[in-house]
């Protein structure tokens, strides 16, 4: 029996602040992305930056399935 579910993806975002050295320097938050299934990662500078790692696994199984469909920021 084939357990894998290929119109399923699952991503583990990782994030945390990174301090300045002093109270003069800024804080910023940083993070990484891993895609599950194949391990593919990448770093995160701004939220946006999960959006676009996303897309392109959205848009594939677009194509695969013939539908078009999206996800929305709106809720």
């Amino acid at each position: 029996m084939d357990m894998r579910e290929p119109k399923v993806h699952s991503f583990i975002v990782k994030i945390w602040l990174e301090e300045g050295d002093d109270e003069t320097e800024i804080s910023f938050w940083r993070g990484q992305i891993t895609h599950v299934p194949n391990g593919e990662r990448r770093p995160l500078r701004r939220l946006s930056d999960i959006t676009n790692f996303i897309e392109p696994y959205l848009a594939n199984l677009d194509d695969t399935s013939g539908r078009g469909s999206s996800l929305s920021q709106d809720a």
